[in-house]
């Protein structure tokens, strides 16, 4: 396992949250195999690991039962180590091939109006302190580029190109990519850079960190989730229905309702494949269709 994971480290960049959630989920499946008696992957049979799932669903004594998303991604975890095994001569057969995740609920993203988008950032920057200042660039940042909320912390001022008006996103993987900033993004950008930014960092050591906290750090992804419910709050909005992702996906809905091509949208969030992107395009035909039924004299016949 130690071994898998320094794979996952090494070569395939996996971010630390990501690979300390891999680690968790082969602790469960090793700890299972060890109270069958296995302790080598090549003992393990498939019949092994279908029944590994079906505990992950079911739960024991220790563990209550996993939701399918939280079960498919153990299941993840356990065919990629498999997987490792084999390519590293470590068994000569892979148990976990056939055992398929379980197929999560479709749920599809929640996104906000443009006008609750703009209250919450109103709200956010309302008294131009040095954390207000911080907080609308943060909330503009999120929305003005679709950034997941660990893209967003992890900015350093080197990702910041004032001349192209963009900005370099480190995603999953370690992939990065180049997202252009809208005028909102960049003039709140502008004025946390030059008003805001000094009095935090002059509290703290000195660090690249666009985003600092009051200590002059870098700013945590809790602290920012904090920045997000106590600007909706203020402006009125269900806080509880709310999180950073909110904005990415507002992001992504707004500019496909907007008439922007899926393949941009794709490049823009830094999805893999376009499939994963699809499914804003079932939000946005559902917003069709509400125009359409409230519009059309003779929808409703």
């Amino acid at each position: 396992m130690r071994g898998y994971l320094d794979h996952l480290a090494v070569e395939r960049g996996l971010a630390r949250n990501t690979l300390l959630s891999y680690r968790r989920d082969l602790d469960r499946y090793l700890a299972f195999c060890a109270g069958r008696g296995i302790d080598a992957a090549g003992e393990v049979t498939p019949h092994d690991v279908a029944d590994f799932l079906a505990g992950l669903r079911t739960g024991d004594a220790d563990h209550p039962p996993l939701s399918a998303t939280s079960a498919g991604r153990t299941v993840v975890a356990v065919r990629g180590f498999h997987r490792f095994c084999v390519r590293e001569n470590l068994c000569t057969s892979d148990p976990a091939h056939e055992v398929k995740p379980p197929a999560p609920a479709h749920r599809l993203p929640k996104a906000i109006p443009v006008e609750d988008v703009v209250a919450l950032i109103d709200a956010a920057g309302a008294d131009q302190t040095p954390r207000a200042l911080r907080d609308r660039a943060l909330l503009e940042v999120l929305y003005g580029s679709g950034a997941r909320i660990s893209e967003a912390v992890g900015l350093d001022v080197d990702d910041l190109d004032p001349h192209v008006g963009a900005v370099r996103l480190r995603g999953k993987g370690g992939k990065e990519r180049m997202v252009p900033l809208g005028r909102y993004a960049r003039e709140a950008l502008d004025a946390y850079l030059v008003r805001g930014r000094p009095a935090l960092a002059a509290q703290g050591r000195g660090t690249p960190a666009v985003f600092l906290n009051a200590r002059g750090g870098r700013l945590s992804r809790q602290s920012a989730w904090s920045v997000l419910r106590q600007a909706a709050a203020r402006a009125g909005l269900p806080a509880g229905h709310l999180s950073p992702h909110t904005l990415r996906h507002s992001f992504a809905t707004h500019l496909l309702d907007g008439g922007a091509d899926i393949r941009v949208v794709q490049e823009l969030l830094g999805h893999a494949s376009v499939t994963t992107t699809q499914v804003y395009t079932l939000v946005t035909v559902d917003r069709l269709r509400e125009v359409y039924a409230a519009s059309h004299p003779r929808a409703l016949g």
